[in-house]
């Protein structure tokens, strides 16, 4: 069972599991390529100028603050995005991030109040956006870099009106979940 399934109630059913979208890789990528390729230079030129321990001493130290720089900014943020949950269920939202301190929060279906989306002209080229969540009795809660947002607003939509028709009938959601591409 992987982790989104750990995460639900017997009987729940998941119906999307997304991470943020890749456009918060891109910094990272190009962070990545530029201190390798200049490692790499720094690396020619110390192998072509120096000799003996002071080329090893060069190399070694080359090698750490490159290895420093890409944990830092590449593959910190690539954890950071690969630990970030968005996930509907037949019931609830779950919004769950960290690597080493996990944050979540847990929006009952019956308590989200309305929900948008906002994106701007370069989010729409790429297809992603913020999803803004109203919840009956606390602030909006606004979730960036979602993937698809008008199809993720579309059907987090059509949950809340299930469960809401269901619950004004007088029986819980026990509908099959909408499918989603």
């Amino acid at each position: 069972m992987g982790y989104p399934e750990e995460a639900l109630a017997p009987e729940e059913q998941l119906v999307l599991h997304r991470h943020p979208h890749w456009k918060m890789l891109f910094w990272p990528a190009v962070t990545f390529i530029l201190i390798t390729a200049l490692a790499g230079f720094g690396a020619g030129v110390a192998s072509r100028n120096a000799e003996g321990t002071l080329r090893s001493s060069l190399l070694i130290a080359i090698l750490v603050v490159w290895l420093a720089i890409v944990l830092w900014r590449s593959v910190t943020p690539l954890l950071r995005w690969k630990s970030t949950h968005f996930i509907i269920t037949d019931r609830r939202v779950l919004i769950r991030q960290g690597v080493l301190t996990h944050t979540g929060i847990d929006i009952p279906m019956n308590r989200i109040s309305n929900v948008q989306f906002r994106h701007r002209l370069f989010d729409r080229m790429l297809g992603t956006g913020t999803l803004i969540i109203g919840s009956a009795s606390e602030d909006p809660l606004e979730y960036d870099d979602i993937p698809h947002v008008q199809q993720v607003h579309a059907l987090l939509y059509h949950q809340v009106f299930d469960v809401v028709q269901n619950e004004q009938r007088g029986g819980g959601y026990h509908g099959s979940p909408p499918a989603y591409p």
